[in-house]
């Protein structure tokens, strides 16, 4: 044991149990994710003033959406874990697929189903796909610390070998190797989550909701950005390793992104803002 690390806390993954089911932090991550984030946005369409005329959609609309989002966040999550981490595996293994807290998921899985469902819900709604899209990546960092601060509890996806001497270095319970090592967890849940959420929101006080894209654009591009530094920091995936140019899953899967989202910030700053023409009730 290095002297000057810190010693891993002892976290139990289960939070608590009703009878045989047991409930993971994991899985309350998510639940908390989803209900801040739909208090958030209902927050968002109440206040007229954030938008270039009256909101985008009603809070009925907003209550049913959250349905159709986390389908297709858990499908999206799960499949690209299998697809991008893991498919040899879970070839041999298909039943694993269902147990969620088994590797867990891919964000880039999930920000796709997340994609699938703004879309199908704006064209069956008759609602901006962009406005949409912008309410939820204003509040897609929320559940992004969540699930960050979840992968820490549980001792999982832990970073790469650190100094000894850094004062915050750890050595996980779960590593084989018992090196100290970067709390790469708690890294990502700063970008991903504390510093992203800060930026948008000032953004969105700035008006950005009244140029229908530029949310959306900015959480991509900077979630990319996020994601590439926490990769410096992070273990990659032992099944995979170093890629490309000794570059990770995780920053392979996030230039594109960062790619598109500078496109679509640049499109909704040279387009006119929007006129919604829905009310709320």
């Amino acid at each position: 044991m290095h002297l000057l690390t810190i010693a891993f806390p002892d976290f139990n993954p289960i939070a608590f149990a009703l009878g045989p089911f047991k409930i993971r932090w994991y899985a309350l991550a998510y639940i908390g994710g989803i209900v801040l984030g739909w208090i958030y946005a209902r927050a968002l369409l109440k206040s007229p003033k954030l938008w270039r005329g009256p909101p985008p959609m009603t809070l009925t609309q907003i209550d049913d959406f959250i349905l159709w989002v986390t389908i297709g966040i858990i499908l999206g999550g799960r499949t690209g874990y299998v697809l991008f981490y893991n498919p040899a595996f879970f070839l041999r293994h298909p039943a694993e697929i269902f147990e969620l807290w088994n590797g867990g998921m891919s964000f880039h899985g999930g920000f796709l189903g997340c994609v699938a469902a703004v879309m199908f819900f704006a064209w069956k709604n008759n609602t901006s796909i962009l406005s949409l899209g912008d309410i939820t990546t204003a509040v897609g960092p929320i559940g992004l610390f969540l699930g960050r601060i979840a992968n820490f509890i549980n001792g999982e996806l832990w970073g790469r070998p650190a100094d000894p001497s850094l004062p915050w270095a750890m050595v996980f319970p779960r590593d084989p190797l018992q090196l100290p090592r970067h709390p790469s967890q708690l890294y990502e849940a700063a970008l991903e989550g504390i510093v992203l959420f800060t930026v948008l929101a000032v953004m969105i006080r700035m008006g950005a909701l009244k140029r229908p894209g530029l949310i959306l654009g900015s959480f991509i591009a900077i979630y990319g950005i996020a994601r590439i530094v926490g990769e410096f920091f992070r273990e990659p995936d032992p099944q995979l390793g170093f890629l490309w140019h000794k570059l990770t899953m995780g920053e392979l899967l996030s230039v594109p992104m960062v790619i598109a989202g500078l496109v679509i910030i640049v499109a909704a700053c040279r387009r006119k803002a929007a006129q919604p023409v829905q009310e709320l009730p």
